[in-house]
């Protein structure tokens, strides 16, 4: 058994979709006939995992929670926390915890580990 599925509420979902797309390389599912319109989206890891994104007024996830994209290089941490501040987003710089490592609140209200 394997988790392949996560629902976010976020308060932007194209804002959010637009991250996970452009930061970790997620890929769409058209719901253009969907009746929720752009406050609903679906998005594909290469490997079968999918994020659900839903729109709420208000988002309130718990201080800790947040969802992690592991890498296979420090050098690829380094890279994506680097387009990230040439992005203007406010991340400091990865540091060694339990792994190579930084944490970015993404549009919409939620928290991304970048680590290796």
């Amino acid at each position: 058994m394997k988790l392949n599925h996560i629902n976010l509420t976020v308060t932007d979902v194209p804002a959010a979709q637009q991250f996970l797309e452009t930061y970790f390389g997620l890929k769409p599912m058209d719901t253009s006939g969907d009746a929720r319109g752009s406050s609903f989206a679906v998005l594909f890891d290469d490997n079968g995992m999918v994020i659900t994104l839903m729109k709420g007024a208000e988002v309130q996830y718990p201080k800790t929670f947040h969802i992690g994209f592991i890498q296979e290089s420090e050098e690829k941490v380094n890279e994506i926390n680097q387009r990230m501040k040439d992005d203007g987003f406010d991340v400091k710089p990865p540091q060694r915890s339990h792994g190579w490592t930084f944490y970015v609140k993404a549009p919409g209200g939620f928290t991304v580990e970048v680590l290796a």
